[in-house]
């Protein structure tokens, strides 16, 4: 649209071949760290609830971004919904439809290609390197990483491109029956045909921590997020129907500077380190494999070990595990305070019908990769844009696709000059 032709470097697969990769990882328990929930063509979306609500209207056009999808295949709905959501199933099918999009225009995309280096000289971006051995020479790069390339903030630490640690979230993901939302949410034993499968928002103060609900899911799944062996991540999503038996949402808990202290030696990585530690601590207590600690909740709020457990969508499987264990101590406490305060806004919802499972530990990007107000440039590396989630500068699909059109505007008005 603009006249540029946009090359696209993709570190996993295309979001068809993804699927048989998470399906391993929901079956075997593999992990593969190039190809999963979060790696891939469509990174963490793709494989996401769908969710569209965004609060950046200030920050871009977001019925362009609505309308964009709705060419490329999602509902006409998403246009006048208040809370528009296009569903699990049908994202993969409108990546697609983007991609031969890029390409039909002259666009580039390249998949199984992982950005292993930046070269910068003279703080200007001179080119990359993929895969270890593939040198591109560049002048504008769009640095869009997604909340988990871990590897990439590691790089840019070691490269001396400035990070810098942002706030960030940490919690559990629980699940109840939808019956049992509807009831508490409708005030009717049966939801009535009409109404849509009730969801809910939460938030809380326990002292001067804030607790809230996170990516609430009606009719969901919980699903393994982790992005290399050795760790325990959850996600939820529901598919466009909403018609799954149960319902989740993360509820989770602002990480504090003395939070991530013990990890001081990291830098601006600390927080990254401290969430990497909680999730492998829940991988070693859940038996290191893709099961995932969980408790009953009325257990989790009370400190008992669930003797067992309800069914559960989490697909890899669930074992009973003491979340005082997994969870840092003051996180714990608060995560029991705030379900007792939920409990007390909604009677029925501090029941032992519902799980609680570890972790929910990637709500956003624990760092920020620091860039000029008006030229969106790194503040000290000319022709680095970085973009998007990873970056710091969205939280879902409709903000992250408005940071980056607010890029590429920047990188054409830069050509322009």
């Amino acid at each position: 649209e603009m006249g540029l032709r946009p090359v696209v470097y993709e570190r996993g697969k295309d979001v068809r071949a993804r699927r048989r990769d998470i399906a391993k990882l929901n079956k075997e328990h593999i992990v593969d760290p190039e190809s999963n929930y979060c790696f891939g063509e469509g990174g963490a979306g793709a494989y996401s609830d769908g969710k569209l609500y965004t609060r950046s209207k200030k920050r871009g056009d977001v019925q362009k971004i609505l309308e964009t999808l709705v060419f490329h295949g999602a509902a006409r709905d998403i246009l006048i919904d208040a809370h528009p959501h296009i569903g699990t199933n049908k994202l993969p099918g409108i990546i697609t439809a983007i991609r031969e999009t890029i390409l039909d225009h002259g666009g580039e995309i390249h998949f199984n290609a992982r950005l292993t280096d930046i070269i910068i000289r003279d703080q200007q971006v001179q080119a990359i390197l993929i895969n270890g051995d593939q040198e591109i020479a560049v002048d504008q790069l769009i640095l869009a990483t997604g909340h988990s390339a871990r590897d990439i903030f590691t790089l840019c630490r070691e490269r001396d491109i400035r990070i810098e640690n942002k706030d960030f979230a940490l919690g559990v993901r629980v699940e109840h029956p939808q019956e049992l939302v509807d009831r508490m949410q409708y005030g009717k034993s049966t939801r009535p045909d009409i109404l849509p499968p009730a969801s809910y928002n939460l938030v809380c103060q326990v002292g001067d921590t804030g607790v809230f609900s996170f990516c609430m899911c009606p009719g969901g799944i919980i699903a393994p997020c982790a992005t290399r062996p050795g760790e325990i991540v959850t996600n939820g999503w529901s598919p466009s129907k909403r018609n799954n038996p149960y319902a989740n949402s993360g509820i989770v808990v602002q990480v504090r500077d003395a939070d991530i202290r013990p990890f001081a030696e990291y830098g601006a990585l600390a927080g990254m380190h401290f969430q990497a530690s909680v999730e492998k601590r829940a991988w070693k207590l859940a038996g290191e494999t893709q099961t995932a600690p969980a408790q009953r909740l009325n257990d989790f709020v009370h400190g008992r070990v669930s003797s067992d457990l309800p069914d559960c969508s989490y697909y890899p499987g669930i074992t009973s595990v003491d979340l005082g264990l997994v969870l840092p101590e003051r996180i714990h406490r608060a995560l029991q305070s705030a379900f007792k305060q939920f409990g007390k806004k909604m009677p029925a919802y501090l029941t032992n019908e519902a799980v609680v499972v570890a972790t929910e530990s990637r709500t956003s990007s624990p760092i920020r990769i620091p860039r000029d107000k008006e030229t969106l440039q790194h503040v000290d590396i000319q022709g680095l844009y970085p973009c998007g989630e990873g970056a710091g500068y969205a939280g879902g699909i409709v903000s992250a696709a408005i940071d980056g059109q607010r890029c590429v505007q920047a990188i054409v008005k830069q050509i322009g000059n």
